[in-house]
């Protein structure tokens, strides 16, 4: 090899390494790159949410699981008022890389539960500034339900792990707590939803 080739061949080596830190970096810290990386793992159905049969079977007995919410509107309602309704809750922000990475599989879920009276969707934003919760939504398109909680949210249903999506039978009993990413717009999961009624 000429003494010519090799410093090329160092310098392509060092600059190929530059590029992978700096498309690594930007993969780290810009929250839309995050996203759209986790939201293609959704897609393929690397993450998928899954409500097992034996669900009421297998939770631990549950004291009351209620707490308050309220709409934009400041409208305040208790979860414990939503009886003979399945409700499906979930904890999001707009900061949260995650969370953008699931919400089109939400949104997409939502749109096709959001005129059966028998489903209840709470999408709970864990913004400190709301404003900043509805400017994503709308950027985005996206036309969920937003609201608040207003009491202090039982542990068993929300422990501080973004995002976590919960749902209550329509006895109010918890048949699903997941934590962390997954996709909620498949055959399967609303299948599952369905058997609940």
């Amino acid at each position: 090899m000429s003494a010519e080739k090799m410093p090329s061949k160092m310098m392509l080596k060092k600059a190929g390494n530059v590029l992978f830190i700096v498309l690594l970096l930007f993969f780290v810290f810009n929250t839309d790159a995050k996203s759209w990386v986790l939201r293609q793992l959704v897609s393929i159905g690397l993450f998928n949410a899954e409500i097992k049969k034996d669900a009421h079977s297998k939770n631990p007995p549950q004291n009351d699981l209620s707490f308050s919410f309220s709409d934009t509107n400041g409208k305040q309602i208790s979860t414990a008022d939503l009886k003979d309704k399945v409700v499906f809750i979930n904890f999001w922000a707009s900061w949260c890389p995650p969370c953008r990475a699931e919400m089109p599989s939400l949104h997409a879920l939502y749109n096709k539960f959001k005129d059966d009276k028998r489903f209840v969707f709470l999408f709970i934003s864990e913004d400190d500034d709301l404003s900043k919760a509805r400017s994503y939504l709308q950027k985005k398109e996206f036309d969920i339900p937003l609201t608040v909680s207003t009491g202090i949210v039982p542990s068993q249903i929300f422990s501080g792990t973004l995002p976590t999506t919960v749902v209550l039978d329509k006895e109010g009993k918890l048949v699903l707590k997941q934590e962390g990413i997954a996709g909620y717009n498949t055959p399967g999961f609303i299948q599952q939803l369905k058997d609940l009624l």
